[in-house]
């Protein structure tokens, strides 16, 4: 059990991370991108396998498969802009939907 508690910190952090750069682009507009959002979104998504894989079977498969519908749409947004800066307007669609998912991680469905 100790090890899924640090998995799922290791995950809440990176998550965290990842949510105050976006708001850090929002007060910057055009800043260059960096790879530590690439980074961060590979941890976000290898530890969320782990956690996935060490609850299996008894998995909520109705918060996994949205959240990782969103995290594929913030990829796509992020791969089509290749290099370039993203907009304000991407800026703010990748904030919502990285809530979002979070929304969905943490509201208790009775």
């Amino acid at each position: 059990m100790i090890l899924f508690n640090i998995i799922l910190l290791i995950h809440f952090a990176a998550f965290l991370v990842y949510v105050c750069k976006l708001v850090n682009l929002l007060a910057r507009p055009g800043a260059p991108k960096d790879k530590q959002g690439l980074v961060l979104g590979i941890i976000i998504l290898v530890t969320g396998f782990i956690l996935v894989g060490m609850k299996y079977p008894a998995i909520n498969y109705y918060k996994v498969v949205p959240k990782l519908g969103l995290f594929l749409a913030v990829t796509v947004i992020n791969v089509m802009n290749g290099n370039k800066p993203e907009s304000r307007k991407q800026l703010f669609w990748l904030l919502g939907l990285t809530v979002a998912a979070a929304l969905i991680a943490v509201v208790k469905v009775a």
